[in-house]
Formats: C-alpha cells, sequence, structure tokens
C-alpha cells in the first residue's frame, strides 16, 4: 500500500472520529444484541503495511484496523499495557467473554476490533495471542481469549482516553487482564 494511500486512510479515520464526536455520537458502549453483523466488514484485499503496522480499511468499509503485532508497553503513572504495532492502547469489553466479541454495530464504530492481519504475535505479552471469528466472518484478535479494540478517542500512539470508560473499557496488560481503574 503506499504511503499516500496510508496517509489518505488515516486522515479519513480521523475524520471520521470528528464526524462521531460532532454529531453527537454516544461511546456508551451499547451494543448490537441481535444476531446482525456488524454495520460493515473491511473489503477483500484490505491489509496492513509490510512492517507490521496497522491500517484502517479504504473508504466505506466500517470502523476497524488491523495489526499483526501486540506489544508492551510502559505508560507513565500506569504501568504495562498492551498495544498495535504503531503504539495505539488496546482495550477489553467487561461484555465480551471469552472467544466472544459482544461488541457489535454502534459499539463497533467507537470501539474499532482489532482485526489479524495474518498470524498476530506478540512482544512481551504474557498471554496467550490468538484470534476468534466474529459473527461477520473477520478474524479479530485475541489476548489470553478476550477480543481486543482500539478505541476511536485515542488520536494518536500511547493515549489512554478509553481506560475506565463507562466501567467496561479497560486497557488490557501484557497478561490479559484488564487494567485497573484509575483514580
Amino acid at each position: 500500500m503506499s504511503r499516500h494511500r496510508i496517509a489518505l486512510v488515516m486522515a479519513s479515520g480521523v475524520a471520521s472520529a470528528l464526524l462521531l464526536t460532532a454529531c453527537g455520537s454516544s461511546s456508551d458502549g451499547s451494543t448490537n444484541t441481535g444476531a446482525a453483523a456488524p454495520a460493515a466488514s473491511a473489503p477483500a484485499g484490505t491489509t496492513a503495511p509490510a512492517d507490521g503496522g496497522t491500517s484502517a480499511p479504504s473508504s466505506g468499509a466500517g470502523h476497524m484496523v488491523s495489526t499483526n503485532m501486540l506489544m508492551s508497553k510502559t505508560m507513565a503513572g500506569m504501568g504495562s499495557v498492551v498495544t498495535d504495532a504503531e503504539g495505539f492502547t488496546l482495550y477489553r469489553y467487561g461484555k465480551d467473554q471469552v472467544n466472544m466479541s459482544m461488541c457489535t454495530g454502534n459499539c463497533a464504530q467507537t470501539w474499532m476490533p482489532v482485526m489479524a492481519d495474518g498470524t498476530p504475535q506478540g512482544m512481551g505479552v504474557q498471554a496467550k495471542v490468538g484470534v476468534v471469528t466474529r459473527d461477520d466472518g473477520m478474524k479479530q484478535i485475541t489476548l489470553a481469549g478476550w477480543p481486543l479494540y482500539r478505541y476511536m478517542g485515542d488520536t494518536k500512539a500511547g493515549e489512554m482516553n478509553g481506560q475506565g470508560k463507562n466501567g467496561t473499557w479497560f486497557a488490557v496488560t501484557p497478561a490479559g487482564k484488564e487494567m485497573a481503574a484509575s483514580g
């Protein structure tokens, strides 16, 4: 994927985040409890950069990211958390179950499922890295069996704006646990 296209894809993701905020979109973590699949899925051929980075799908493909690398990073005052290859904090959803994502529809637009780009690897993580097949057939990365997400409110690497959100969203530790709420 060319650098120009990557920049366009990332810019569209930022624009989407701003639109969601401007439109008063709720980030309450609500779920779609019906059998319907998430609003959109990534088109065939959407791939991450060869360096293991993450990328958003092309325009009109919904809100999700993909990566092939999970890394442990130390955040000032918080301890170690898991990030994707670009350094964005990854989260667990308190309503998920082991190997089952409950975040679909509107929820998955604010809390972007982290999709596997090939076989995901872990660097500095103690828990097992795996994948779970979502209702839409996409392969979402798991840590210790828990599906992982990236928060639209984190606009640059190292941010943790989703930590403790609505009492159900928590950064994930290298052991696959929820990071304790800050206080």
